[in-house]
């Protein structure tokens, strides 16, 4: 057995805990400060979409989703996160299919949604949903559809599949 010779020279290449700063704390290095600011910048504009799409008309959300997707697929095109690139071109080529809705459609939907408010305690809703199963599913589809989408949006739950995210497009 022999002694250990004793090491003068050593130099570290890397530190595996990050550089510490004063009282021993964590200081973040530039590309990670950069990194850090870059994610929270892409998720605020992410918060901020979001919002403007429940602005939007149906027919233009799939575009800006699609516009969102693709550019940061293309900004991001190194890394993991390359991967939204396929799906915003695919929302960016479905967007033209979206039937686009005439003006009178969209104000007579909006009125209906507005006489169907009125019908907000349950009572009112199973009275009212006593009248409509007297009736096809042809003749009453869209009622159906806006007393499903109020009671959604009410409880933030779609009824029978427990709780959903209230980002998708209702507020």
């Amino acid at each position: 057995m022999r002694l250990r010779p004793q090491r003068r020279t050593l130099v570290v290449w890397r530190q595996s805990a990050g550089s510490a700063g004063r009282y021993g704390a964590r200081r973040l290095t530039r590309g990670r400060r950069i990194r850090r600011w870059l994610r929270t910048g892409a998720l605020l504009t992410v918060v901020a979409l979001m919002h403007l799409a429940g602005a939007v008309r149906a027919r233009w959300r799939p575009l800006l989703a699609g516009a969102v997707l693709t550019a940061g697929g293309a900004m991001l095109r190194g890394g993991p996160y390359s991967v939204i690139l396929l799906p915003g071109l695919m929302l960016l080529l479905s967007a033209p299919l979206v039937p686009a809705r005439a003006k009178p459609d969209r104000v007579r939907r909006s009125e209906l949604e507005r006489e169907l408010a009125g019908y907000s305690t349950p009572a009112q809703r199973r009275d009212l949903e006593a009248i409509l199963d007297q009736y096809p599913d042809e003749i009453t589809h869209e009622l159906r559809e806006i007393l499903a989408g109020q009671a959604a949006d009410a409880h933030g739950t779609v009824p029978g599949h427990g709780p959903v995210l209230r980002a998708m497009g209702r507020y």
